[in-house]
């Protein structure tokens, strides 16, 4: 029978599949995890523990770490490949233990539309907020030590498990120097330089969420990245960039209902992200003394952030960002067309479609 499916559509139809068996895989991993764990036998803390790290990572997300990296390994091969299930856990338990300490830090109550793990401990100790905290942090450092035993016992052989193990180990420090640089980001007066919010973006996301899932399906696939490195991280700064700059796009000139998260959290808090430097770039005279007065006001009303909001449409704020944003994306779309001469060319095509998805979603 003749395939006749769009290329797009058997792309999707392929993303699809991946998010559904690993999510699958993930609930097992847990029910196996909860049931060998090794700690004290007196231990009530360590299966709840467990317990929450299990409903944090199953509780949503769009699994797209987890299908880069079969998408990577499809660049190589269309069949089975040793030790892919593996990496998948891995990258889902780095991203948890990430989930867990940036809302630690955000001193965040939510997420993926129920408690963030800090707060669930807040929730079961009130009077004592250090244990709470101390228990939060271990639990996303459990997350972290899972997520490198997962490739440890990965079915692959021994070179394949080291190099796999060496790449997540990179991007999980990569991923903590970020977090410190982004922090230290927020610390700037005036408009953020747009080459620390590139750095930043590339730090403390790309790293991990791109360019390690892309490095270890290929790994495991026999792709070599290490021969291709420059080219792939490349690729994994710009689509990196562009992921950032729509996260800080949608905070302000996002839809509420489409999004789940309200405008303007980023203003209210001070961050110095791509949006607030493109509206102190293009803002003048009193309407950028609205917007520096709105940066950093936790109390900042809502009519306020929607005044900013229609100051960043007028002033061409907004619609410069959409411009590089398109950019950046036809950029990484062009570098990876490349691919087609030593790669699968289906594959390619789901890297070379990728940036433009993040640049056109809006939640």
């Amino acid at each position: 029978m003749v395939d006749t499916a769009d290329p797009a559509e058997r792309v999707l139809a392929r993303v699809a599949g991946y998010e559904s068996r690993f999510n699958a895989r993930f609930a097992a991993y847990f029910d196996t995890l909860a049931a060998t764990m090794d700690a004290p036998a007196f231990s009530r803390f360590t299966p709840e523990c467990v317990g929450l790290l299990r409903e944090l990572s199953l509780r949503g997300g769009k699994r797209m770490r987890v299908v880069l990296l079969y998408e990577a390994a499809r660049l190589v091969t269309d069949g089975p490949v040793d030790g892919l299930d593996a990496a998948a856990l891995s990258i889902e338990l780095l991203q948890t233990h990430g989930l867990i300490h940036d809302d630690i830090i955000d001193d965040s109550p939510t997420r993926r539309g129920g408690p963030t793990t800090y707060y669930a401990y807040r929730e079961k100790f009130p009077g004592r907020p250090r244990t709470a905290l101390g228990l939060a942090i271990l639990a996303g450092d459990l997350a972290l030590a899972l997520s490198l035993r997962a490739l440890l016992d990965a079915d692959a052989t021994p070179a394949v498990r080291q190099a796999m193990f060496e790449a997540q180990t990179r991007a999980a420090a990569d991923t903590f120097v970020g977090q410190i640089a982004d922090l230290e980001r927020d610390f700037t007066t005036g408009p953020a330089d747009e080459e620390i919010l590139h750095s930043v973006a590339d730090y403390k996301s790309a790293r991990y969420s791109l360019l390690a899932p892309t490095e270890l399906g290929l790994l495991a696939a026999g792709g070599e990245p290490g021969r291709h490195a420059a080219e792939l991280r490349r690729y994994a700064r710009l689509v990196g960039i562009c992921g950032q700059m729509r996260d800080d796009y949608l905070d302000l000139f996002g839809d509420p209902g489409v999004t789940g998260k309200p405008v303007g959290t980023d203003l209210r808090e001070g961050r110095h992200t791509y949006t607030v430097r493109a509206l102190l770039s293009a803002a003048t005279g009193a309407d950028r003394a609205v917007v520096a007065s709105a940066l950093g006001d936790a109390s900042c009303p809502d009519q306020v952030i929607a005044e900013v909001r229609e100051i960043g449409e007028r002033s061409g704020a907004a619609a410069r960002m959409r411009a590089v944003m398109r950019r950046h994306a036809e950029e990484a779309s062009a570098l990876a067309a490349g691919w087609h001469r030593r790669w699968r060319g289906d594959a390619v095509a789901f890297f070379t479609r990728l940036p433009v998805w993040s640049v056109e979603r809006t939640g």
